[in-house]
């Protein structure tokens, strides 16, 4: 097991190649309550069955204020206290809920994640962003609230599908452009999803390692952590366009699409590297390419938590591991950048 340390408010780690059953016994006998979070379908498929159980939809749907206060009135009716804790099993939506539950129930309560997508394990569980989206966007009511620990078990991957999978795979070549150049060389070698899977432990170690370094530096967000962002000011626009029918990796394989040409055109970014990485998220069917109303997106982007005073900031890439804030981008640029996109 590879233990990865992640110090920000507090300090944990990140156990890659953990047992998440024994994980989950060990954490039941060392509080007296846990309320164990998680959504419909892993209960079913891994039978999972406790005392305080509190079963959430699939997917984005469950980041609702509806969900959260019905959890907030489960918690209270089975009594959990300061020094208890919450327990999420599932993807990042499951972890970003269970996280924002545990920072706002007595003002504070541990928690603990155990993300069973690849999305999760590299980006949604680490770091310590919880939360719900609203009508107006993704993830606008949330709080900076780390686990305890992050438990990754990769026997959860073996059931994921092949969508699934290459969704979390976009947000691992993100980590490779922003940091880590050898991510993109050991997927240059292992290209589709079946060669990815044999490589998953390097893969997931690598980019949890760039998160941390980088959530270890700036874990509110003061400037740095703004890197993690690259691909989804517009990868964000484009998943809620789309009704959350986009997983949220295919919609960031998009939002990078974008990223890159807007970093070829205002940072002089090498269009081999467009080209390199744009290749590698066609060739694990991830969209590239997404049609939409660029006037809605506009406002989609505006609102975006990522904006200040209405202006659009973007992170791009001036080369492979160097990225470079872009504080506000004309609409000009922006709307060429989509139209380049779409051809």
């Amino acid at each position: 097991m590879l233990e990865i340390e992640v110090n920000a408010e507090r300090s944990y780690k990140v156990a890659i190649g953990a047992k998440w059953r024994d994980e989950l016994n060990s954490i039941t006998s060392n509080f007296q309550k846990v309320a164990l979070i998680a959504p419909e379908f892993l209960v079913e498929h891994y039978q999972l069955s406790h005392e305080n159980l509190f079963i959430v939809p699939d997917g984005e749907s469950q980041k609702s204020y509806a969900t959260i206060e019905s959890i907030w009135e489960f918690l209270g009716e089975r009594g959990i206290g300061r020094k208890d804790a919450i327990v999420g099993i599932g993807g990042g939506a499951t972890t970003d809920l269970a996280g924002f539950a545990a920072a706002t129930w007595l003002r504070g309560v541990e928690w603990f994640a155990f993300p069973t997508s690849l999305a999760a394990m590299v980006d949604a569980s680490v770091g310590g962003k919880t939360g719900i989206n609203t009508g107006s966007g993704k993830n606008l009511v949330g709080s900076f609230y780390s686990p305890s620990r992050v438990v990754i078990d990769r026997e959860f991957l073996n059931s994921l599908s092949e969508r699934d999978y290459a969704a979390g795979l976009a947000e691992v070549i993100k980590t490779g452009l922003i940091s880590d150049g050898l991510i993109l060389e050991l997927l240059d070698s292992h290209p589709t999803v079946a060669q990815a899977r044999t490589v998953e432990e390097e893969l997931i170690a690598r980019s949890v390692s760039v998160k941390a370094r980088v959530v270890s530096a700036d874990f509110t967000e003061g400037k740095l952590r703004e890197i993690l962002n690259f691909g989804h000011t517009f990868g964000h626009a484009v998943e809620k366009d789309s009704g959350y029918t986009l997983r949220h990796g295919e919609a960031v394989a998009v939002g990078l699409h974008f990223a890159l040409l807007l970093s070829e055109e205002l940072s002089s970014l090498d269009r081999a590297v467009v080209d390199r990485s744009v290749a590698l998220l066609a060739g694990l069917g991830l969209p590239i390419h997404y049609e939409g109303d660029f006037d809605l997106f506009m406002r989609l982007m505006q609102g975006d938590k990522k904006s200040r005073s209405g202006k659009m900031r973007f992170i791009g890439i001036a080369s492979i591991g160097e990225p470079v804030w872009y504080e506000e981008v004309n609409a000009e640029i922006l709307q060429s950048v989509y139209e380049r996109m779409r051809s």
